[in-house]
């Protein structure tokens, strides 16, 4: 061994024990953890860019999950393309609403996580084992999320486990405490998720396509947009469109942008035809 190299790893990464990176992280470096950087006193919520909009709805082949791409600071945008859905693992989608840093930080540790227990364990974890990994995540930042710093994801995913293709696709919903709640068939979080759950549940069908469930989540982001100066409606000046992604029997995939935009210009065109 070269005198430069360290004699060896410390004790912590080589000693046995759970699957889990949290807990690794958590003994190893407690302060990387979202939840255990200490935080002055007082609100902080107003000193962070915010992230809205979040749905998700189950269709034939599986579940889509679809963000808008605006972050706003107080009463300014912070930015116009920020992506906030994501796959977490080969199987299932993440997106959140809420502080952006802390968002974004906290759906990359929960991919290392799902990453690193398939690694140790050589399998994958339940659905519903993925449902409550990322429920102890949203637990651990309890504290920040108090002062005004919360996140709150909404996770989808392919249930390999199901007895059929047609109840595959779940999703789930969690509280700032990070209580997990199974979804029924749509979902949306975030400030426009009012005027998007509404127009979910006009739009939604069971059974629907791959084709009709986007057109459905464009349709349900554009009328959070219409109603919520924090939801970012399709852009067509700037060609900055929702992102949408899939989960099926296949694996996750991003719908290509020139795909959902085709479709936002066709929301748009009759919005326009039909202002109301």
């Amino acid at each position: 061994m070269s005198a430069d190299l360290p004699a060896g790893l410390p004790a912590a990464y080589l000693a046995a024990g759970s699957p889990s990176f949290t807990d690794f992280l958590r003994t190893v470096a407690p302060e990387l953890l979202p939840g255990r950087r200490p935080l002055p006193p007082g609100q902080a919520g107003d000193l962070a860019p915010h992230a809205t909009t979040i749905v998700a709805t189950v269709y034939a082949d599986g579940v889509l999950m679809a963000g808008d791409r605006r972050a706003t600071m107080g009463n300014m945008i912070a930015q116009r393309d920020i992506e906030k859905v994501s796959a977490a693992d080969a199987y299932s989608l993440a997106g959140f609403a809420g502080t952006a840093g802390i968002g974004m930080e906290m759906i990359r540790l929960f991919q290392l996580e799902l990453e690193h227990y398939e690694k140790i364990e050589s399998t994958i974890l339940t659905l519903d084992g993925k449902a409550n990994r990322l429920a102890s995540l949203i637990r651990g930042n309890l504290g920040a999320a108090m002062q005004g710093l919360a996140v709150l994801p909404l996770f989808a995913g392919f249930d390999l486990d199901a007895e059929s293709p047609a109840s595959a696709g779940r999703i789930f919903s969690y509280d700032v405490t990070g209580g997990p709640y199974e979804e029924q068939n749509f979902a949306g979080i975030g400030s426009g998720s009012l005027f998007a759950r509404g127009s979910l549940k006009k739009l939604w069908r069971p059974g629907m396509g791959k084709k009709d469930a986007i057109r459905v989540a464009v349709e349900a982001l554009y009328d959070a947009a219409d109603d919520d100066s924090a939801t970012g409606g399709p852009d067509l000046v700037r060609k900055i469109f929702p992102v949408i992604m899939l989960a099926t029997a296949e694996g996750t995939a991003r719908v290509p942008d020139d795909e959902v935009g085709e479709l936002a210009e066709a929301v748009v065109a009759e919005r326009t035809a039909n202002p109301v």
